[in-house]
């Protein structure tokens, strides 16, 4: 195996794996030697992810979690650290979306949603991970931003907020915890064929939204994943605090 993509040893707690990228990011991992803590909402369907990795020879732990609460993110990394001693990286993916609104027309309701999942979700994952890796030589944490996080997102206003401070609590941390052996670092995908995007957009909203792709078209899921992993390699082991850009060359203009 190529020695820049071996995880063999490492261990990973990933949050949204039932579906999209954490689920795709899940199986490579374990495919390259990771052990895994997978978590999600909906538990029949992360088990059942789980079963899928588990056939494979790789070790896996499944568990529900609701990442809007602290405690449940805290049981995560405890789960970590019981079943494998240790939590090499931190993968904090899981995410929600909304419906279309202009931004004069967001309510209340809808940005506390957004923060619960898309923030605090964040931070109460960072937080237990971090709290781990300092009683190790470090690790490695990537948060799942956006290309709303890094500009303007018409439509999608209360989404685009809660991505900007995922960016803000990188830099954040990337800054604080540089020292020791910390990386902290966000991927920020334009729109991708998840069921989070097909959910919401039908084939002509997707060709819409293509249009400001110099490539013309959405991402693959699997091309996102292919750059969390460069991320997050053992090899890679001088990038912090960076925020980058997968988007089909949008933020070229």
């Amino acid at each position: 195996m190529d020695p820049i993509l071996d995880f063999t040893g490492k261990v990973a707690v990933i949050t949204g794996a039932a579906q999209g990228f954490g689920m795709l990011l899940a199986k490579e991992l374990a495919q390259r030697g990771a052990k895994l803590v997978i978590s999600d909402v909906n538990e029949a369907g992360v088990h059942k992810v789980a079963d899928e990795i588990a056939a494979t020879g790789a070790e896996v732990v499944a568990m529900k979690c609701d990442v809007s609460v602290n405690e449940q993110c805290k049981e995560m990394v405890n789960a970590a650290k019981s079943h494998f001693g240790r939590v090499d990286i931190g993968v904090n993916n899981a995410g929600v979306a909304h419906e279309f609104h202009a931004l004069h027309e967001i309510e209340e309701s809808l940005m506390d949603s957004q923060f619960a999942i898309n923030v605090k979700g964040v931070q109460f994952g960072m937080s237990h991970q971090i709290e781990q890796m300092l009683t190790q030589e470090g690790g490695a944490i990537l948060n799942v931003s956006s290309m709303a996080g890094l500009g303007g997102a018409a439509k999608v206003g209360a989404y685009s907020m809660a991505k900007h401070a995922v960016i803000g609590l990188t830099k954040t941390a990337a800054v604080e915890y540089g020292r020791h052996n910390i990386r902290v670092n966000a991927i920020c995908p334009f729109f991708t064929l998840t069921k989070m995007v097909t959910d919401m957009a039908d084939a002509t909203m997707q060709a819409k939204m293509s249009i400001g792709a110099p490539m013309k078209r959405l991402g693959e899921p699997k091309e996102i994943v292919a750059m969390m992993l460069m991320m997050l390699s053992p090899a890679n082991t001088y990038m912090t605090g960076q925020c980058i850009a997968i988007d089909g060359g949008v933020s070229a203009h």
